[in-house]
């Protein structure tokens, strides 16, 4: 695919990131391909929330030092235990960056390591305007520094460390294999 001529750098990123990515699996590359054709449809705005069908957005698990906990938030409007992250903001450069921005801000945690590349995408409904809308999730890893203690953010009702082979029960599938594949990396 060829990206359409978009501007902003985070848009051009995003493009490359998904273009070059190697998808592990036929469900991951449909979603990579619906990504793309979602960029391309929509070069101006399939960054922003403001495109109200469907925008990418970028999410991370955080693991702590030895890679056997993750970082999850119970979502204040959701109500529901979630990785990391959200919607990418105009002063975001790359996707990760957006991943990073996202949980620092919501963690509280500084010096989170990225793990290079997307580790999966996950394609979402949710209530971010009165019709519904898609989230278009680029899913990322970081690992926190050694002892990092969390500080629950406006945007959760809590935060908490859970064992990857003991996430709580009502945790989804797309969340458990982003763990699995979090912890492979």
């Amino acid at each position: 695919m060829t990206a359409p001529s978009a501007t902003a750098p985070l848009y051009a990123d995003a493009f490359e990131v998904l273009s070059s990515w190697e998808a592990p699996d036929a469900g991951q590359e449909r979603l990579r391909r619906e990504f793309l054709a979602h960029l391309e449809e929509h070069p101006a705005d399939g960054m922003w929330r403001e495109c109200a069908g469907a925008h990418i957005t970028a999410s991370t698990a955080v693991l702590d030092a030895s890679g056997t906990r993750v970082l999850l938030t119970l979502h204040s409007k959701i109500k529901a235990w979630l990785q990391l992250g959200g919607h990418c903001e105009p002063g975001d450069a790359t996707l990760a960056g957006a991943a990073l921005r996202e949980a620092t801000e919501e963690s509280g945690i500084p010096d989170l390591r990225p793990v290079p590349g997307p580790v999966q995408l996950d394609r979402h409904r949710v209530r971010c305007h009165p019709a519904g809308t898609w989230h278009l999730d680029v899913q990322y890893v970081v690992i926190a520094p050694e002892g990092a203690r969390h500080v629950v953010s406006d945007e959760s009702d809590d935060l908490a460390w859970f064992p990857v082979g003991a996430l709580p029960e009502d945790t989804d599938d797309a969340l458990r294999r982003l763990v699995a594949r979090a912890v492979q990396r």
